[in-house]
């Protein structure tokens, strides 16, 4: 998860396609293309616990590659904030919380990490997210109507991007290049 990220990272700095680098890397059978998408750092129920949970495990055993998989997606979230802020001029929409489509699950999603810093520069934030009822989420306005959502947000930031938001598609800042999760 961690390398394709950065592969991403490194494509989208450059004005690369990242897709077919890691569509060319995805060609070796040792990697394969199980779980090469892109997104804007790994989270959720298990992994962030577990990379940590492994890492204090092996104690003064060397570990390189846990430990810098867990600093990798800490540096994959803040080049996705920069990456927002720096391509937003306005009012920006977090387009669901949730780590993957269909998902319930928000729990360590990296969006809650970028919300944060986008707080931090005193962004103008809204939040699409129709399994919230309460009309603020971490001080930052909750809007369950898709129109006015849409309205509202100059640009619209999507972990998974999802098929309302195709006709959007000139707004929406997303690293979801083979739209799956």
């Amino acid at each position: 998860v961690a390398f394709f990220n950065e592969l991403d990272s490194f494509a989208n700095s450059r004005n690369l396609n990242a897709k077919n680098i890691i569509n060319g890397v995805s060609l070796d059978q040792r990697i394969g293309s199980h779980y090469n998408n892109p997104s804007f750092g790994y989270g959720g129920y298990c992994l962030p616990k577990d990379t940590k949970q492994l890492s204090g495990s092996f104690g003064k055993v060397p570990h390189n590659i846990i430990r810098s998989t867990i600093s990798s997606n800490h540096q994959r979230k803040q080049y996705i904030v920069d990456e927002i802020i720096k391509n937003s001029k306005g009012s920006i929409g977090i387009y669901k919380l949730s780590m993957k489509k269909d998902s319930d699950n928000f729990r360590e999603s990296a969006i809650l990490f970028i919300i944060k810093k986008l707080k931090y520069f005193n962004k103008e934030l809204y939040i699409y997210e129709p399994m919230i009822k309460n009309k603020k989420f971490h001080g930052i306005d909750v809007v369950n109507d898709f129109n006015d959502f849409i309205k509202r947000s100059e640009l619209i930031i999507a972990n998974r991007m999802h098929s309302e938001l195709k006709a959007h598609d000139a707004n929406v800042f997303c690293r979801d290049i083979f739209n799956s999760n």
